[in-house]
């Protein structure tokens, strides 16, 4: 294998917390400082019992890790908050909210594309297919009514879901796109996924490809006209 042919390497796991830490501070200076203070509010709860138990010392011991238990946990749960805030109002968000999906799913980003920058994802499992689009609400419907029937057409017994990201009522919130796709009800079995994502590739290879950049798409792209169908 050429040197160049190599596979890059995944960043270290303090690098990924740096990368986390920055990304999270951008949105909220002063992280650190929620941080530190839920850290020291542990220990100091450790603390305070140890004084009344006469046990200082290791009750002290004890509460650090538990301090450092507890600042991890906030903070995992701000980094994830900071991203979806990045990521909101981006065309093409929903693709990088749908990654998050482990094994046992595939994601299809942008299946489907308009000149008015409306999209469609497609994303096969157990539910069967879930098509997840964004857009403006008086527009996406009809995207996703066209996709819906040229998918039926090519797996007719598979059942198939439609989502839209959005905050407006009957919409999925992007936060919650990747749980609200898993709670879908198991409709299929593994092989018949596979069945499935077979029979796809009939569609795919009807559309016509573009230049769809990975992450979030760029607010001002323009697409040529007459490419309404990626993939």
């Amino acid at each position: 294998m050429a040197k160049n042919d190599a596979p890059e390497e995944k960043p270290g796991r303090l690098k990924q917390i740096r990368q986390a830490y920055r990304i999270t501070a951008e949105a909220q200076p002063l992280i650190w400082l929620v941080l530190l203070g839920i850290f020291l509010g542990v220990v100091a709860v450790f603390v305070v019992a140890g004084l009344l138990l006469n046990q200082v010392l290791f009750l002290t011991i004890m509460g650090i890790p538990f301090g450092f238990l507890a600042a991890t946990i906030i903070f995992g749960r701000r980094v994830e908050k900071a991203a979806y805030a990045r990521l909101e109002g981006q065309l093409g968000a929903g693709a990088n909210a749908l990654s998050t999906l482990r094994r046992g799913w595939t994601v299809d980003a942008a299946v489907a594309v308009t000149r008015n920058q409306d999209i469609v994802h497609r994303v096969v499992g157990r539910p069967g297919i879930v098509l997840v689009g964004e857009g403006a609400a008086n527009r996406i419907g009809n995207l996703l009514a066209n996709e819906k029937k040229k998918h039926s057409r090519v797996a007719p017994e598979t059942p198939i879901y439609d989502v839209v990201v959005g905050d407006e009522e009957g919409q999925v919130p992007l936060r919650k796109l990747s749980l609200h796709v898993q709670k879908l009800p198991r409709n299929l079995r593994p092989p018949e996924v596979t069945e499935v994502l077979h029979r796809l590739k009939a569609l795919s290879v009807t559309r016509q490809t573009l230049p769809i950049p990975k992450g979030p798409l760029p607010k001002n792209v323009k697409l040529p006209p007459g490419s309404a169908r990626p993939r």
